[in-house]
């Protein structure tokens, strides 16, 4: 796998391109053949751009012969997720009534990836409008892992996280409300980054404040922590338009994989002190925490001091994603004419509709009691990271999810106890309730055939400090050669 190109991260593909080793068109015609073999089994992708990718190629291997100056992305695939803008291109959702849509402009960030020389081969899955934890919908299907054809990639960036793995891109794009990169991340075996909130920005339309709660957050799914820093080094970085995108890092991203973590202190939480945890996870989570101390790094069992229990830390966190769900349905209403709660309620998922009819019942001060709750669990994470530089989880409660004939969502109960299907069994929306930077990177294979993830959260604003200890752990475990080589 290592000498196949839809294998080879994308750092050393670029490398490849400027040196004269590979051309553009080769690496693109190589994913675009991958994908016309696998694409059927796992789902990744609902609109492949051949045509579009193709030109892009020929153009891209143009500027290499002419000698042109090459952007770090120059001739590399990359897979939008079908909540982002590509213009001209179908931006369905993943609901029916939008299965016709077109974008009229690119997001920022696909404009970015763009400009630093990156070709759009199409758009992945996602449950409609990103609502829940595993990718399913009544327009294109579920999408499965390619470690288990018969269970989910996760959600809501299930398409770009299974599209990683299966090697029909090297880098792809997620977004992330209540742990919608780290959870396929964690089921699909790749490397997941939630950066930041506004690290990397997102102009959204016509409410630019609309992704504030919970925060909402743009990032990258790759198979390398090199290839993930490489793509935030041209996604990041704040714009006008966004609200709240905050300003540059210094130096590079790429600049952290090379730094040492001997002499961090890291909080290791197998449970963040309320979630169950299936004990196959729990105990490929901790054998996977030693590598941490093979780098030089302490590690210590700390429980945060969150002051409230899981259901009122749940029930804060819906509140918000509820309302901005109905904020979301309220908007398309006036703006396309689509009405969700109404006439067009039988073309959507019943979960989502039901997500959306909450989210309206809230009063306002009913939102606020939440944000209250929210400040409670920030402040303990806060209390926390005085002491330490790094906490440590397992991203999921469990370690695999099967498809359902329709609508496949996650568990109704774990170790006996109670959960949210839609993300209950998550240990990953906290952290879009506080806005710390969290990365999902391959723990292990408890069960001996589908992958488990950790996550790695660091103090707000500290990227470096995730890609740092992501790229140390990466050197003491690393996880290429795992990935099934179907086909």
């Amino acid at each position: 796998m290592a000498d196949d190109p839809c294998f080879r991260s994308a750092t050393s593909l670029a490398r490849s391109v400027r040196h004269g080793e590979m051309s553009p068109v080769e690496i693109v015609e190589k994913h675009l053949h991958r994908i016309d073999r696998c694409n059927d089994e796992t789902n990744a992708y609902v609109t492949v751009l051949r045509e579009r990718a193709r030109e892009a190629a020929r153009e891209a291997e143009r500027a290499v012969e002419r000698g042109d100056e090459l952007g770090p992305l120059h001739g590399i695939p990359v897979a939008i997720k079908d909540l982002c803008p590509v213009a001209d291109v179908r931006l369905t959702f993943g609901s029916k009534p939008f299965t016709d849509h077109v974008a009229s402009e690119s997001a920022i960030l696909v404009e970015r990836l763009e400009e630093a020389g990156a070709i759009v081969l199409g758009k992945t899955n996602t449950p409609e409008f990103g609502h829940k934890g595993t990718t399913d919908n009544r327009l294109h299907g579920p999408t499965s892992t390619p470690f288990a054809l018969d269970h989910n990639a996760g959600g809501s960036s299930g398409g770009s996280a299974a599209a990683v793995a299966d090697g029909l891109a090297p880098i792809a794009h997620g977004s992330d409300g209540g742990g919608s990169i780290r959870i396929p991340a964690s089921l699909c075996g790749v490397y997941g980054l939630k950066p930041s909130f506004g690290r990397v920005p997102f102009e959204a339309r016509p409410d630019g404040f609309l992704e504030h709660t919970p925060f909402i957050n743009q990032g990258p799914l790759t198979r390398t922590v090199a290839d993930a820093a490489l793509a935030m080094d041209v996604m990041a970085g704040p714009h006008p338009g966004d609200p709240f995108s905050i300003p540059d890092v210094q130096g590079r991203f790429r600049d952290a994989l090379d730094r040492s973590i001997q002499g961090f202190d890291i909080a290791y939480s197998p449970d963040l002190g309320m979630f169950p945890v299936e004990s196959t996870v729990a105990s490929t989570v901790r054998e996977a925490v030693d590598a941490f101390r093979d780098c030089g790094a302490t590690v210590d069992d700390v429980q945060p001091q969150i002051e409230h229990n899981r259901r009122a830390v749940l029930e804060a966190w819906q509140t918000g994603y509820e309302v901005f769900n109905a904020a979301l349905v309220d908007g398309i209403e006036a703006e396309q004419g689509i009405d969700y709660l109404g006439a067009d309620r039988e073309a959507a998922s019943p979960e989502f509709v039901a997500v959306a009819e909450r989210g309206r019942k809230y009063s306002a001060l009913e939102a606020k009691r939440a944000e209250r709750v929210r400040t409670d669990v920030y402040d303990a994470f806060r209390s926390l990271f005085e002491r330490y530089d790094l906490l440590v989880t397992p991203t999921l409660a469990v370690g695999a999810v099967k498809n359902d004939a329709l609508d496949t969502v996650g568990p109704e109960t774990v170790m006996g106890e109670s959960v949210d299907p839609l993300i209950g069994w998550c240990l990953t929306y906290p952290f879009n309730m506080t806005g710390h930077p969290v990365a999902s990177l391959p723990a292990g294979f408890g069960d001996g055939t589908t992958p488990m993830g950790l996550q790695i959260i660091g103090s707000r604003h500290a990227d470096d400090d995730v890609l740092a200890a992501s790229a140390a752990f990466e050197r003491v475990r690393p996880w290429q050669d795992k990935y099934p080589p179907r086909n």
